[in-house]
């Protein structure tokens, strides 16, 4: 375990190894945009993001964090049959097991979501404006997460919206040390620019597969 400057300098590089590996994926081709490794580092960069926020996010953290074990196990029984998400949740066409409630596809599904909040939220900080933290995460859910909460998990969303931090807080908790905000906002640009289409690829494959239903899962 990293312990002190040692933590705080790989706490501060986690967005660029998240736009390295992106670029990576852009370069091999379009058959490597829905790796599952790089899906699930993806998710795990969400959680970084919303842990900076605080409490705040605890539910939604859970829920992540939860869809990611899931995936993470069925990628761990078979790393060669499990290396894409596509191969993954036309596994589970076949075997009748996509309507499951604990299907890796539902994992999927909720995890590309939650990372379209993320998008949204990360764009919204990047930008100049006199917009609260409270605010921009109000924005960023009512377009992305909201329309798929019924009313308990939205209730227990607006309450915990009350103990969101400063914005210039939580961006200072992003950049980390040693960096300005202009090059702070450069990361988060190209960052977000990267997730926009892997993200439209895991959309397009939930179509593709014929289980449009899923589509339109409700909490």
């Amino acid at each position: 375990m990293a312990k002190g400057g040692e933590k705080e300098w790989i706490e501060s590089c986690e967005i660029m190894v998240a736009i390295e590996e992106l670029s990576l994926l852009k370069n091999e081709g379009e058959e490597k945009k829905l790796s599952t490794l790089a899906f699930l580092h993806l998710s795990n960069l969400l959680l970084q993001v919303l842990d900076k926020i605080g409490p705040t996010m605890s539910v939604l953290s859970l829920d992540i964090r939860r869809n990611i074990e899931r995936l993470e196990e069925m990628y761990l029984l078979d790393p060669s049959c499990n290396s894409s998400l596509m191969e993954i949740v036309e596994k589970e066409v076949k075997e009748g097991t996509v309507r499951k409630a604990d299907s890796c596809s539902r994992a999927i599904l909720w995890l590309s979501r939650s990372l379209d909040f993320s998008v949204a939220l990360l764009d919204g900080v990047k930008k100049d404006s006199e917009q609260s933290l409270n605010q921009i995460i109000e924005e960023s859910y009512k377009t992305t997460l909201g329309p798929w909460h019924g009313w308990i998990a939205s209730a227990a969303y607006k309450i915990a919206l009350q103990l969101t931090p400063d914005r210039e807080v939580f961006v200072g908790l992003l950049m980390g040390k040693d960096k300005d905000n202009a090059k702070f906002k450069g990361e988060i640009y190209k960052l977000v620019t990267l997730i926009q289409p892997f993200l439209h690829e895991i959309h397009e494959l939930m179509v593709s597969v014929h289980f449009p239903f899923l589509l339109f899962i409700f909490v």
